[in-house]
């Protein structure tokens, strides 16, 4: 399953509502705390994806003392700020921040990364519409591909905040039926092999790996995580011979990651047109190959 391919077709839509809706202009604010390499890489992509789609972006930097009320002001004045249409808090914060107390101060509306408590609750409701871009990633690479979610056994290895429990929810609101796995599940290797599709974000894969013994003959297998091993950035799963039982499996590079960003870009778009209330017509979980 190519994250990449999809992603690129959805990019195009975005590109061709950027140029046609006049209206609004979105414009993505990031804001990291501290020094953090991989969260530089990731923001260095995400504001390459926006110039792609003729988004504009700005992203604020700040030093790793920042205080908790320095950036809650911050976040505070981007989501007051009428030129702003779209905030991301770039995470992990820095050791002493809380990040949920941070994003409490994000406007509901501008918060394109989905994890506003607010959202979060339209979410467990059934009724999110900027939803948290990994876990809505996932969701429209399965239907792209045809894998049917209703009445699936569908197995999460991740229960964090940011993939596992907004992803499980999502599917649950898709009428699958859920298992949530993590460190203290017994006999993992059982309960994943009576999935139909089987979702791993675990990124340590020194620790852990998804072999075929833990697959069922068959099964959509998507790889949430992300490790270097050797130099080389790697998934949980061991893809060369995961592939030989699985129906479906999604690559790492080139899979859920591309996703993330294009409904990073998606969830940029819909905020910014909720401001006009401009109703959007594309739908990216109804693209097809």
């Amino acid at each position: 399953m190519s994250g990449s391919q999809i992603a690129r077709e959805i990019k195009t839509r975005i590109r061709e509502q950027v140029s046609i809706i006049q209206i609004v202009k979105p414009v993505l604010a990031t804001v990291q705390v501290g020094d953090n390499p991989a969260s530089k890489t990731y923001l260095r992509n995400k504001h390459a994806a926006c110039l792609e789609v003729g988004m504009e972006s700005k992203n604020i930097e700040l030093p790793t003392e920042t205080t908790q009320e320095e950036l809650e002001t911050l976040l505070t004045g981007l989501s007051e700020d009428p030129s702003i249409t779209g905030i991301l808090l770039q995470l992990p914060l820095p050791k002493g921040l809380d990040d949920v107390a941070a994003i409490g101060k994000i406007s509901p509306k501008k918060d394109v990364d989905g994890l506003h408590p607010y959202n979060m609750g339209l979410l467990l409701q059934g009724a999110g519409k900027l939803l948290p871009c990994t876990p809505k990633g996932v969701i429209v690479m399965l239907r792209y591909y045809g894998i049917e979610i209703a009445g699936s056994r569908v197995v999460v290895i991740n229960r964090s905040k940011l993939v596992g429990r907004p992803l499980s929810q999502l599917l649950l609101n898709n009428d699958a039926t859920v298992t949530v796995c993590h460190s203290k599940t017994k006999d993992l290797a059982a309960v994943c092999r009576e999935a139909d599709i089987l979702i791993t974000g675990i990124g340590r894969r020194a620790e852990f790996a998804i072999g075929v013994d833990m697959v069922k003959h068959g099964a959509a297998v998507v790889d949430v995580g992300t490790s270097i091993v050797n130099g080389k950035v790697t998934g949980d799963v061991d893809f060369a011979q995961v592939s030989s039982v699985a129906g479906h499996i999604s690559p790492v590079p080139g899979g859920v990651g591309p996703m993330t960003i294009a409904m990073l870009l998606y969830n940029t778009l819909q905020a910014a047109c909720g401001i006009k209330h401009i109703e959007l017509a594309f739908n990216p979980e109804k693209l097809h190959p």
